[in-house]
């Protein structure tokens, strides 16, 4: 049994590195504020998800796993709301998303 849930716990570790490291090659690709911010909160909170999960798998049911609950909750709450806050001040600060002004050209004509 403690072989099946390390081999689940560094599945999961890994799957979740993996995550967040496209996630950072994804922030570096892409061209504009928006998708960044897009791409980097969606694979930065699974991949977040996946690491945190993968630790709890590792350390049982123990205080530091209620605390890695705990740590994942505030994760899970957290991160979405600050991306879309994020998103939500470039907006209001007169930064247009690309593909906005395309339509608004399509529009024009």
């Amino acid at each position: 049994m403690a072989l099946l849930l390390d081999i689940a716990s560094w599945a999961l570790l890994s799957i979740g590195g993996a995550f967040v490291f496209i996630g950072g090659v994804g922030a570096l690709r892409m061209p504009d504020l928006y998708t960044r911010i897009h791409a980097a909160s969606l694979t930065d909170t699974m991949g977040a998800v996946l690491v945190i999960v993968g630790i709890m798998l590792q350390a049982g049911l123990s205080l530091a796993a209620v605390k890695l609950a705990a740590i994942l909750l505030f994760l899970l709450l957290t991160s979405p709301t600050a991306s879309n806050a994020l998103a939500s001040a470039a907006l209001l600060a007169g930064l247009r998303p690309s593909g906005e002004v395309a339509a608004d050209e399509e529009q024009s004509k």
